[in-house]
């Protein structure tokens, strides 16, 4: 899934790539990806591409009107969901691509380039939205503190701080709720406690001012370390960038590069999540519901 540094690294590149062309074309190619309908996605024809932004997860790519760069925005605003990608030709076919295929979305720009929007695997759940305002999109309303903070420098202490006051939940599914902390997923989570030494299955609102300044310390340094390792990249690129600084997510069975243990892993209905108990557990494993068993 595509977090908060893939998202602004992708907000980059299309901007760096198309910034200032006109939009020729515009494609629904599922009938599920748009979520919206006035204005429709032809509205974008015409328009010239000003800017790429972000909100949490939520790519934003922002339209002016051709000669007009002060004029009514028009955004096209993307949630790549779990199986989604943006992908970049510089030469981008003008024949649409066929209905219910792995293609969802597609953008022409009058340099030639373009980009596809593409969803892996038979659960459609990337969406896209053409809206004067981001905030029109329930998700980006509903959108919590931005984990790299307003100005892209990093979350303030106190407003994490103020996020997790009172939260009964793990630590793990509070830290990836969109509503509490915007932009970090189930891969960054997973770096984000393993640098902290955190438990996945602490309670998110019981930790105390040492716990908290080290959760604080890591989800900036874990975000700006990603963040830079995307500058300059391709889309085709930042899938495999974000693997090379993953230490403990994705690695199950395999040696934790801080202290040598064993990373482990528990697993749920339809994804999982990885930590290292000699780092963050005390040397206990958590309950992993495939083996219907509970350690504490």
């Amino acid at each position: 899934m595509p977090e908060l540094p893939e998202v602004s690294a992708l907000a980059g590149f299309v901007a760096e790539h198309a910034g200032g062309q006109q939009i020729v074309g515009v494609t629904v190619a599922s009938l599920n990806v748009l979520t919206t309908y006035d204005p429709p996605a032809t509205a974008l024809v015409g328009r010239v591409l000003a800017a790429g932004d972000r909100y949490g997860k939520f790519l934003d790519l922002v339209t002016v009107p051709d000669g007009d760069p002060d004029g009514p925005a028009l955004h096209l605003v993307v949630h790549l969901a779990r199986a989604g990608w943006l992908r970049w030709s510089d030469k981008i076919s003008a024949t649409p691509p066929k209905m219910g295929g792995p293609i969802a979305l597609r953008v022409r720009f009058s340099g030639g380039g373009g980009f596809d929007i593409t969803e892996a695997g038979t659960k459609k759940s990337v969406a896209a939205a053409v809206v004067t305002d981001p905030l029109q999109v329930p998700g980006v309303a509903r959108l919590g503190p931005d984990a790299m903070g307003g100005d892209g420098r990093g979350l303030a202490l106190d407003t994490l701080t103020a996020a997790l006051a009172g939260r009964t939940g793990r630590l793990k599914n509070v830290l990836t709720d969109q509503t509490v902390l915007a932009g970090i997923g189930n891969a960054y989570s997973d770096e984000i406690l393993h640098t902290a030494e955190l438990s996945p299955f602490a309670t998110a609102g019981k930790l105390n001012e040492t716990a908290l300044a080290s959760l604080h310390e890591a989800i900036v340094s874990v975000l700006s370390a990603a963040i830079a390792r995307t500058v300059g990249a391709g889309a085709a690129r930042l899938k495999g960038e974000k693997r090379t600084g993953l230490r403990v997510h994705a690695r199950t069975g395999l040696p934790c590069p801080v202290c040598g243990g064993t990373v482990a892993e528990v697993s749920f209905a339809d994804r999982s999540f990885q930590y290292c108990p000699t780092c963050q557990t005390g040397g206990k494993l958590l309950a992993d519901r495939r083996l219907s068993r509970l350690i504490k």
